[in-house]
């Protein structure tokens, strides 16, 4: 009896852990992450643009550092439109060479590449580096500042104003939130992924080629998530009296891409932790659906055209971000196009959609469009078709 009572007993305290492990290993997800120390927060996927999580995510706070987000992005805009190029020689000005706070010490009249200076802004945080690359692309640092401002507003940050190109600025008339920085966050990092081949260095040297010499100087990143958290790929540092301490960190794991922006936070090793935190518990509650739409779709009949089909094209892939726990083996797709279209028809144009349906519910959809241009067929366009029949 007294061993059937033991045998007992541990069934059911295995049963009591494997529950456990079964709640805690993600099956079954809480609703919100662990306490994060910072008054500010919010957290989203990349691709799909989807917010996860957000804390006061709209209160407009000192950005410091993380302002080098939109200085960044600018850069890397001007580097798409072929305006700059990464081997192109930027002069340090002695305005530049005086920016206190994080430095990477250029001197009046230094001369770094882009590439450089790049490195210098995304890995330590150079604010005289920030300073010249704002120089080089619009002649100022007042005028690139009016491209960020710009560059904010059309892409809907409508709680941000800067008033310089690196944060160090304390007024109250810079500032943003941490929903505006996930936006430029976000807008970085999915057009120009290459900036992940800068703020994921760790460590690297730099050479200084001034009138005392030659010098070595080591940028070290101060983004120390890189070295605390295996996924994590960057992206950017900030903190000043009044901006406590800030980060948007970028990460990514199975294909799911994270932004965690956290602002505010009391001291540098919070904001490290709450990030990791938010990331965390984005991985846990993730699963993302996609279909890269690769499947040949039939030529579409046209009626009244110089041709009688058209090929017909997905616009893009599909992408659907789950947090609720739902299997995305239920997702199905299905195909809206007319049996025919009405000439003239303009290439681009769209002419229907792929609709992707969970548990019969609409959760997104990508449209098609006509590959090419169809005329509308004219009294000669009918008789060349005749003749072509009767001929073949």
């Amino acid at each position: 009896m007294q061993k059937n009572r033991k045998r007992i007993f541990t069934w059911i305290l295995l049963f009591t852990v494997s529950i456990q492990v079964f709640w805690w290993d993600g099956i079954s997800v809480s609703a919100e992450p662990a306490a994060i120390e910072a008054p500010s927060a919010v957290l989203l996927e990349s691709s799909t643009g989807k917010v996860i999580f957000e804390q006061n995510a709209r209160e407009r706070r000192s950005p410091a550092s993380i302002t080098k987000i939109m200085t960044l992005l600018l850069t890397f805009e001007a580097l798409d439109q072929g305006k700059i190029k990464l081997e192109d020689p930027v002069t340090v000005s002695a305005y530049a060479s005086s920016m206190g706070g994080s430095q990477v010490f250029l001197a009046e009249n230094e001369v770094q590449t882009l590439e450089t200076m790049i490195k210098c802004i995304a890995v330590a945080s150079g604010n005289d580096a920030s300073v010249a690359v704002a120089e080089y692309i619009a002649g100022s640092e007042e005028a690139f500042v009016d491209q960020m401002n710009q560059k904010a507003a059309e892409l809907g940050m409508v709680d941000t104003h800067f008033e310089d190109c690196c944060g160090l600025t304390d007024s109250d008339g810079h500032y943003t939130t941490a929903m505006d920085v996930a936006i430029m966050s976000r807008e970085l990092t999915v057009k120009y992924p290459q900036v992940f081949e800068y703020t994921g260095i760790w460590m690297e040297d730099i050479t200084h080629e001034t009138r005392q010499g030659s010098s070595t100087f080591t940028l070290n990143s101060t983004n120390k998530l890189l070295k605390q958290y295996q996924w994590a790929t960057g992206l950017k540092t900030g903190s000043t009296s009044k901006a406590k301490f800030c980060l948007s960190a970028t990460a990514t794991k199975d294909g799911i891409d994270l932004i965690a922006v956290v602002m505010g936070a009391p001291d540098y090793k919070a904001r490290f932790k709450d990030a990791q935190t938010l990331l965390s518990y984005g991985f846990n509650v993730s699963d993302l659906y996609l279909d890269e739409n690769t499947d040949a779709l039939e030529d579409l009949r046209i009626e009244g055209g110089v041709e009688d089909t058209v090929p017909v094209r997905y616009q893009s892939e599909f992408r659907y971000l789950d947090t609720e726990g739902n299997s995305l083996d239920g997702v199905k797709k299905t195909i809206e196009l007319p049996e025919e279209a009405q000439a003239p028809v303009a290439k681009g144009a769209e002419a229907g959609r792929a609709v992707y349906l969970l548990n019969g519910v609409e959760i997104g959809s990508v449209p098609i469009l006509y590959e090419n241009d169809v005329a509308k067929a004219v009294y000669k366009d009918y008789l060349f078709k005749i003749m072509e029949f009767y001929l073949l």
